[in-house]
């Protein structure tokens, strides 16, 4: 267990772009996200189908849930790096309440990226090139309205792809992951507008209904149109 608790400390220190130590918080968010990881390699999510980064670009086949768990790797890789350069160098108008929140959130971001990664093993796509021309990371608006975006999507994303999990334990972990992202959503939300974080209404590209009450659910043809202008490697995708 002191190996395992020093390996996850040392992935952690390299992902980190901050010459400050971390907070034992975030240590025990990444490390515990890391060990249910653990715990989904052992049962029995590493196996090589064949799902390999090519020339061509990155292929997600839906034939079977490890399709549908590289496409939460792929949309953890876009919000991760989005994340960790927002928090390297946080916009000058942001609070010290919101440079906080998005040193936190760039750690759980990375966490469910690596628990994909670890969980699929020699299954798992390659790592992603995004485009993030379009944001201005000066911006306190700009990187806002993308965090609220970012997670409107990922909860959609999760909310949507469910339905075609078969083992009833990705479907668990899937949720436990989800309730996280709803959590991003409410809070940045508040910071664009505050009182907003329930506002289901607005949701509604998103797939979300006021009328009763449900979060948004889109399929991943939808959602990786709308994450598409983010990602430079071409997503290819088979048996959808």
């Amino acid at each position: 267990m002191k190996n395992t608790e020093l390996k996850v400390k040392d992935e952690l220190q390299e992902e980190s772009l901050f010459n400050g130590s971390l907070g034992r918080r975030s240590f025990l968010q990444f490390a515990g996200a890391s060990a249910a990881g653990l715990a989904l390699v052992a049962a029995g999510c590493k196996k090589d189908r064949g799902y390999i980064d090519t020339t061509m670009g990155a292929t997600l086949d839906f034939k079977d849930d490890f399709g549908v768990l590289n496409y939460a790797y792929a949309l953890e890789q876009l919000e991760a790096a989005f994340y960790i350069q927002v928090a390297s160098a946080p916009p000058a108008a942001f609070t010290a309440t919101q440079k906080a929140y998005f040193q936190d959130v760039q750690f759980h971001e990375i966490a469910h990226r690596e628990f994909f990664k670890k969980a699929l093993g020699t299954a798992a796509i390659g790592s992603l090139e995004v485009n993030f021309s379009s944001i201005n990371f000066s911006d306190a608006g700009s990187v806002l309205a993308t965090a609220k975006t970012f997670e409107d999507l990922g909860v959609a994303a999760y909310n949507g792809a469910g339905v075609r999990l078969t083992n009833t334990t990705y479907l668990v972990l899937a949720g436990q992951i989800v309730s996280v992202e709803a959590r991003h959503a409410a809070y940045v939300r508040d910071q664009i507008s505050n009182g907003t974080f329930a506002d289901l209404g607005t949701l509604s590209a998103f797939g979300a209904s006021d009328s009763n009450g449900l979060d948004g659910a889109l399929t991943p043809d939808k959602v990786l149109a709308l994450a598409g202008p983010f990602i430079k490697t071409k997503i290819n995708v088979t048996n959808l």
